[in-house]
């Protein structure tokens, strides 16, 4: 897994719930606290495309980022505009590290 801990280019160490409440998804295999509550598998559709699905540590090497997935699964705190800032924030940060 890539330095940031999470397969869709979101900084762990800058959540304020790592590393108490989540250790991050690499650390959790993305059954994330807020996944576990928010789908049916229990695990953030990002990481379970890219690791499980796709067997790739990260969202870097996909030619489809940022996939609709990307764009759905936006923090409901989040205004648009923030949403879509985060969005090229993690696609840069993720293409970097490919």
């Amino acid at each position: 897994m890539n330095a940031m801990g999470s397969a869709c280019g979101l900084e762990c160490s800058a959540c304020s719930f790592y590393p108490g409440t989540c250790g991050g998804c690499a650390a959790v295999k993305g059954s994330t606290f807020w996944a576990q509550e928010a789908f049916p598998n229990k695990t953030c559709p990002l990481y379970d495309c890219a690791v499980n699905t796709h067997r790739s540590a990260n969202c870097g090497g996909c030619a489809e980022l940022p996939c609709r997935t990307f764009y759905a699964m936006k923090d409901p705190n989040a205004s648009e505009e923030e949403h879509l800032r985060s969005i090229t924030a993690r696609v840069s940060r993720l293409k970097g590290i490919q």
